[in-house]
């Protein structure tokens, strides 16, 4: 990988990192159940974040149809799967179309790192998708001939064909911090 875009991920990395939630410190004794809330949804926000940071990864990588990993070429849904794969061990379906019908949806106004966000650009709604890195910026396969790439939200293109967002992170069965785990023990 060239070392630009390498060193873009690591300073975007560092910038997410910087922006998550502050830890709340313990007064003692065993966790309160607002205080195993926090930490579940701490727990959400940086494996949201965790997803963005990988795809940044991913950077340069070659756009190609059908394809599912960084050696053969990715596509806009084999990029989405394959840094859910790597990062939450959950398998996502193969097309966009099919990624749009799962989790939360979510308006442009609520978006979080690790969102998925989804365009008409083959004339049918949900025929692209991309993760949400935050700050207006996505990461996505473009099309033929291209590269894993960050575009803009507010870029008139993608303004104009943007189809929805949704939230996979906290929301899907697989894709949420053990509560039980978190919760305290009561005897």
């Amino acid at each position: 990988m060239p070392a630009r875009p390498a060193l873009a991920a690591v300073v975007f990395a560092l910038a997410l990192a910087s922006a998550a939630p502050p830890a709340r410190a313990q007064t003692g004794g065993s966790p309160s159940l607002v205080d195993s809330a926090r930490t579940a949804a701490a727990n959400v926000w940086s494996g949201a974040q965790d997803i963005a940071i990988f795809a940044l990864g991913l950077i340069g990588v070659d756009y190609r149809w059908g394809g599912e990993s960084p050696e053969d070429g990715l596509d806009c849904s084999g990029l989405v799967r394959h840094a859910f794969q790597q990062v939450t061990g959950f398998t996502l379906p193969r097309t966009s179309r099919e990624m749009s019908r799962l989790g939360r949806k979510v308006g442009t106004h609520e978006l979080k790192a690790g969102d998925l966000v989804f365009f008409n650009t083959r004339r049918f709604a949900y025929s692209h998708v991309g993760i949400y890195l935050g700050d207006d910026r996505f990461i996505h396969a473009p099309s033929r001939g291209s590269e894993v790439e960050i575009a803009e939200l507010s870029n008139g293109y993608w303004r104009k064909h943007f189809s929805g967002a949704r939230r996979l992170v906290g929301v899907l069965p697989g894709l949420v911090p053990d509560a039980e785990a978190a919760a305290p023990a009561t005897r």
